[in-house]
């Protein structure tokens, strides 16, 4: 039997299964969406496929009764690990009165619920940078033990709002962890034609924090990243930047025909490193998962997929005379 990697990571088999199963549900909930959205029933989609590995790895490295994330559009592993529901996350796709997003005004993947400390993204990419950098000062002002965690593509890792966030924090030695998601491509750009260095670590010495490059489709060693880097954060050493290494499974949204810049086999030895696949093949050599199970698991997974669909395409729009509400403010 194959050694069990988890262990020496702290993590239980109840603890490693619950990771699969949010991986799994991630996808689901994904895959679903496209098929909405193909339906014409919902307008947009922009996917995880591919990185629920990185997401569901770092989000179970946090404290989530504590730490603040500030997701990008992709981290439905993410939110789902702090909390978000798929019923949440659908009526976010069909835009209904109930999302907890935005109350239907805002497009899929502007993740946002104060109960859950997920904090609302902005539409220009990487905004959120400066804001979970603001969080981690304003909790190290107030006297708070709390992380935060912000993640972004490595396209946008190219834009001031990173690099002004980076070195603020790398500064006054913010208890922030930045990770990028490699996923190697910058809507249409590869990976080749946007950096000059090899990896995006490569520039956290410049801001005076530790780089790491790892594998994004290895649910393990990012935990293990994440988990030091909070330890590093908690302890008052400052910041990390964390790159994490997959592959887009889809196009860059339900609107983007990738076909016209990559070639269908790239895509198909990709697939071959599913970390769905990859992560589940470990969990059944290790002894914690068999047949069976992986069965049971799909099966409640696709019930509360398929609930959550049901609901949210049943579920009230809002009211046109609400239209202004939350926009501004009320007498």
């Amino acid at each position: 039997m194959v050694e069990k990697r988890h262990h020496a990571l702290g993590l239980s088999d109840d603890q490693v299964i619950e990771m699969y199963q949010t991986m799994l549900m991630a996808r689901r909930i994904d895959e679903r969406m496209w098929l909405l959205n193909r339906a014409g029933k919902i307008p947009f989609v922009i996917s995880c496929q591919g990185q629920e590995a990185a997401q569901v790895g770092a989000a179970f490295a946090l404290d989530r009764e504590k730490d603040y994330v500030l997701p990008y559009y992709r981290d439905m592993g993410v939110v789902l690990t702090f909390g978000m529901t798929a019923k949440e996350l659908m009526l976010s796709g069909f835009a209904k009165a109930e999302d907890p997003n935005s109350g239907g005004r805002q497009m899929p993947g502007h993740f946002g619920q104060k109960r859950n400390r997920i904090v609302t993204g902005s539409s220009p990419v990487t905004t959120q940078v400066p804001h979970a950098v603001g969080i981690a000062l304003a909790g190290r002002m107030e006297g708070k033990d709390l992380v935060t965690f912000v993640t972004f593509g490595e396209g946008s890792s190219n834009q001031g709002d990173f690099h002004e966030g980076a070195n603020f924090a790398g500064v006054h030695k913010l208890p922030v962890i930045f990770m990028c998601e490699n996923n190697k491509y910058a809507i249409s750009v590869p990976i080749e034609k946007q950096l000059a260095c090899e990896n995006v670590s490569d520039r956290a010495i410049g801001y005076g924090m530790p780089g790491f490059t790892i594998d994004g489709n290895d649910p393990l060693e990012v935990y293990k990243a994440v988990r030091e880097a909070a330890d590093r954060a908690r302890r008052g050493e400052g910041p990390t930047l964390v790159e994490t290494v997959s592959y887009r499974l889809t196009p860059h949204s339900s609107d983007d025909d990738d076909r016209s810049y990559r070639a269908p086999d790239e895509v198909a030895e990709a697939k071959t490193k599913d970390p769905i696949i990859t992560f589940g093949a470990y969990l059944k050599e290790t002894g914690v998962m068999d047949d069976a199970l992986e069965k049971d698991i799909n099966e409640r997974v696709m019930k509360i997929v398929n609930e959550a669909t049901d609901y949210a395409e049943n579920a009230p729009y809002a009211d046109p005379e609400h239209a202004l509400k939350y926009v501004y403010a009320e007498e």
